[in-house]
């Protein structure tokens, strides 16, 4: 095993055990670090000293302008930050002296605003999963949850009956790197869940394996996500909303509706599981220019010039 393949590994470890990094976290590290590790071997480099801020920079250059699908700005910062974790893994760990990422600046990002439905066609999304059927139950118990907690969608289909705590209306959220919050639920949501879980849950889970899961399908085992993802698709459609709708619309929703409502950044940031308020900042972008847009549509002097 060579020196880079030993690093790899120890590196790989680390964010597993250490920092309990998600599965599919890991195997986007070693995606990343195998293909940079690869690129060092090939042009000669064979050992951490050699590796120079010049070196990593004609990396990063040469995927931003191959000629088949160049890397864009956004790929190419999460994978400096890729390469930043294990070099700084190795200083700590003794094996290199000098961190050759210190210095580098990761690309400038075109700013994206989160895109977000207004409360309105919200509603609309949510009836449209309808409230007669078992599934048609479940799947509104799904989105409301969705929309009442801002939670990820792998969040909440990770989610157990133990997790709703009845009596304080609250429930128990795992979010990345097994961090939990607790988020309060809405009288809506927890009207749909009550729904659920006494008409559509048991019958369900009679039909299948036991499992403390939330939301099963109608087989009885854990809803995945991709057939949450289904649930979403599907009501968009039948409530007639145009663009791209997806389960992380009602996150980006959740965060823009409860700002504009007057709650603080810094509750939201909780809500939302955020490590950094700055993340959560982008929110308040959205809310600041629907506010200057009302104001230039609506104040009489707002566009005037003087004669």
């Amino acid at each position: 095993m060579t020196e880079f393949a030993r690093a790899l590994d120890g590196y790989l470890r680390h964010v597993a055990i250490e920092r309990g990094l998600s599965s599919n976290t890991q195997a986007a590290y070693r995606r990343d670090l195998a293909g940079y590790l690869s690129w060092l071997e090939a042009r000669g480099v064979r050992s951490w000293p050699d590796v120079t801020p010049h070196v990593i920079g004609e990396y990063l250059q040469s995927l931003a302008s191959r000629a088949e699908k160049p890397l864009t700005a956004s790929s190419r910062s999460r994978l400096l930050s890729s390469i930043r974790g294990l070099h700084r893994f190795l200083v700590d760990e003794g094996e290199c002296e000098l961190d050759p990422t210190a210095d580098l600046v990761a690309p400038k990002l075109p700013r994206r605003l989160p895109k977000a439905i207004t409360v309105d066609q919200m509603v609309a999304l949510i009836d449209a999963a309808g409230s007669e059927s078992e599934v048609q139950m479940r799947d509104r118990a799904l989105l409301e949850l969705l929309y009442a907690t801002g939670a990820r969608i792998s969040e909440v289909v990770g989610l157990n009956v133990d997790d709703v705590t009845a009596e304080d209306r609250l429930i128990r959220v795992r979010g990345k790197g097994g961090k939990q919050r607790i988020v309060p639920l809405g009288s809506f949501a927890r009207e749909a869940l009550d729904a659920y879980l006494v008409r559509v849950r048991p019958l369900f889970s009679s039909r299948g394996a036991a499992t403390p899961a939330l939301f099963l399908g109608p087989r009885g085992g854990r809803l995945s996500r991709q057939s949450a993802w289904l649930v979403v698709k599907a009501a968009a459609e039948r409530a007639n909303l145009v663009g791209e709708i997806s389960p992380h619309t009602f996150r980006h929703s959740f965060a823009t509706h409860l700002l504009a409502g007057g709650a603080d950044v810094r509750v939201v940031q909780e809500l939302l599981g955020h490590s950094s308020v700055s993340t959560t900042q982008i929110y308040t972008l959205v809310t600041v220019d629907t506010l200057r847009e009302s104001y230039a549509n609506a104040h009489p002097r707002a566009r005037a010039t003087k004669p």
